[in-house]
């Protein structure tokens, strides 16, 4: 996976590969995108309930979708050393009081071709500034 020389520094390579590992839910597949110590939470304040590694990441994805969340990758945007995506989620309180999917956010933050930080976030404005890319 991003391991092997074809997907570090290639961030088309690893924006495909991150789209094929969220929207299938494949948690194996994910893992290999994920650090050891790679991060996950809010984009500011208190960051206690934050995931502080790969484990912990891996632990919330596998609930979320047990529970019937899934994912539909609309978006998948490169910056320098960011991966911008955009979420159509549904199966979660969020989406069905938004009449059945809600549109999120993910601003990753990679190193040598690996998810080191993700961080969620409900509006594209406030992500793609964090990503470093246009809004």
């Amino acid at each position: 996976m991003p391991n092997d020389a074809s997907a570090r520094g290639e961030p088309a390579r690893l924006a495909e590969l991150v789209r094929l590992a969220l929207e299938s839910g494949d948690l194996d597949a994910i893992r290999d995108l994920l650090e050891p110590d790679a991060r996950w939470g809010a984009p500011a304040g208190p960051h206690a309930a934050d995931c502080k590694n790969r484990d912990q990441v891996i632990a919330w994805w596998g609930s979320a979708r047990a529970a019937g969340a899934r994912a539909v990758v609309r978006e998948v945007t490169a910056g320098a050393g960011t991966l911008l995506v955009g979420l159509e989620v549904t199966g979660t309180p969020a989406a069905r009081e938004a009449g059945g999917a809600a549109e999120r956010w993910q601003v990753l933050t990679l190193r040598d071709g690996r998810i080191v930080d993700i961080r969620g976030f409900a509006d594209r404005a406030a992500a793609a500034g964090h990503a470093g890319v246009p809004a």
